[in-house]
């Protein structure tokens, strides 16, 4: 970071709200807020306030995440870049992950193209009832679940469990273009709102980086987080309040910025050569 220009600040690891991600669940702190999940939201009041290339690297929490290679609190490396499109932040990840493991990554490919080489469905067209009936008929949901219409549901699904598997056998391997579904703070796709630019970096099947350019105009920031609340909302999960003052410091001016989060922990397992998160932590949710 520093021989990028990067420099380095501390956010809250202690928030009075939490990020409205329908697929994140936050810890409470009695009387304080939530421990944040990423330290997104504060790094981006900072760039709104002009402070340019910054990173955090720390613990992050969420809850009802723990097993092989989720562990409740984790390190997590993020930073953001003004000015810059995805492109460059991709270039930036692909230089960090070829220095830290000793590998060219691997050519990047869109998600459009690995979950059609493995599906055969085309995760921009197909619709949510065919998404589900592949994911039964090839046991990735029991076949009596409770239907699910969450269209986002069955991409993560699927994505998660029959494609990640598939990635990054021998090198790092970034995939561009995600669906939009669940994108919040994400622009999408200039030709096309169906996509998100977004890009993940995957390596033996394990994610290691998601990266953004990221989204700046607060109008649509507060109507996608509302959408985020109604969702959570349905599925009987708790709702946080929307981040008043991200929205703020959007509203202020949020520089067009591209970012990405890393999980360090998950780096250092692969590069020693351990198949779970267990053996790179002092003390994993089992020994806590």
């Amino acid at each position: 970071m520093a021989a990028a220009g990067v420099l380095e600040v501390d956010t809250p690891l202690i928030s009075t709200a939490a990020p409205a991600e329908r697929g994140l669940q936050c810890m409470a702190v009695e009387r304080g807020g939530h421990l944040v999940p990423s330290p997104e939201h504060g790094l981006k009041r900072l760039l709104a306030a002009g402070a340019g290339p910054i990173y955090q690297m720390g613990p992050v929490f969420r809850a009802g995440e723990a097993g092989r290679w989720h562990n409740p609190e984790f390190c997590m490396l993020e930073w953001y870049r003004p000015r810059a499109a995805i492109d460059d932040i991709i270039d930036e990840t692909e230089a960090l992950l070829g220095a830290l493991t000793g590998l060219e990554c691997a050519p990047r490919t869109s998600y459009r193209a690995v979950f059609l080489s493995v599906t055969g469905l085309d995760p921009i067209e197909c619709a949510t009832d065919a998404l589900a009936a592949w994911a039964r008929q090839h046991d990735l949901a029991p076949a009596n679940m409770a239907d699910e219409h969450d269209r986002a549901f069955w991409l993560d699904l699927i994505m998660s469990l029959a494609v990640q598997p598939t990635l990054g056998e021998s090198a790092p391997v970034c995939v561009t273009d995600f669906p939009a579904e669940d994108a919040v703070l994400v622009e999408t796709h200039p030709d096309d709102d169906r996509v998100a630019w977004r890009f993940e970096c995957f390596w033996q099947g394990v994610e290691l980086a998601n990266g953004a350019q990221e989204l700046t105009d607060a109008a649509t920031a507060r109507e996608r987080m509302a959408r985020e609340q109604t969702l959570r909302r349905e599925a009987g999960r708790a709702v946080p309040p929307l981040d008043e003052k991200l929205l703020a410091a959007m509203t202020a001016g949020l520089p067009r910025c591209a970012g990405v989060a890393l999980g360090v922990d998950r780096l250092l397992a692969l590069v020693c050569g351990f198949d779970s998160l267990a053996p790179v932590l002092a003390f994993d949710w089992a020994r806590r």
